[in-house]
């Protein structure tokens, strides 16, 4: 058996030495490094197609925490699900699901619990942003398009892991004219961001 370490950041900005130096100090034989978004699926992602391709039967992937598998805790979560339905162990060194696993367990369910429960508390925080930020006047322009309630659903998305194209095609409005669109990746975009700022105020 051997490891096999995947590093994953969002950016170019963000530093992969913490988890270079986990995943050597483990004894991983190689390691993959990839700088993007966590995608849902395997298919999107090349340096985990990478590894998984360089792996041999019994080898692991290892991670230094489930959060590298995507771009939150939810999303982690649900690739370690989807690496399980592929056959593949994953060795987690830090964090809410350290350990080794090879299939759903209780300490995975009780994380995956925990992340919606993160999820919902996202949800909240969203919606009483925009009623406080309503009250304080802060509406018009392109707020029109996006919806109280379609920030909220956007902000929900986003925590799954979802991309702006991705959330795109769930949100709709009606014009003036009575015609049935989707608001611009532009308008979800500021909304979002709109909305962090709120959260983090």
């Amino acid at each position: 058996m051997a490891l096999v370490g995947l590093v994953r950041v969002s950016t170019d900005k963000q530093e992969t030495a913490r988890q270079h130096d986990a995943l050597n100090g483990a004894g991983c034989v190689k390691v993959f490094e990839e700088k993007i978004s966590g995608k849902t699926h395997v298919e999107e992602r090349p340096g985990l197609l990478a590894a998984l391709d360089y792996m041999r039967e019994g080898d692991v992937l290892c991670v230094q925490e489930v959060d590298r598998l995507g771009r939150n805790l939810l999303q982690g979560l649900i690739m370690l699900t989807e690496l399980f339905e592929r056959g593949v162990a994953v060795r987690v060194l830090d964090g809410i699901a350290k350990g080794d696993h090879t299939e759903r367990s209780l300490i995975l369910d009780l994380a995956f619990a925990l992340a919606e429960d993160r999820r919902r508390d996202i949800v909240k925080k969203t919606k009483n942003g925009l009623e406080a930020a309503k009250k304080r006047g802060r509406v018009g322009g392109r707020r029109a398009v996006m919806s109280e309630a379609m920030v909220i659903q956007a902000a929900a998305l986003r925590a799954q892991g979802y991309t702006i194209k991705q959330i795109q095609p769930h949100l709709t409005y009606k014009t003036q004219s009575g015609e049935t669109r989707n608001p611009s990746v532009g308008a979800i975009s500021q909304a979002l961001t709109a909305h962090e700022e709120q959260k983090d105020s």
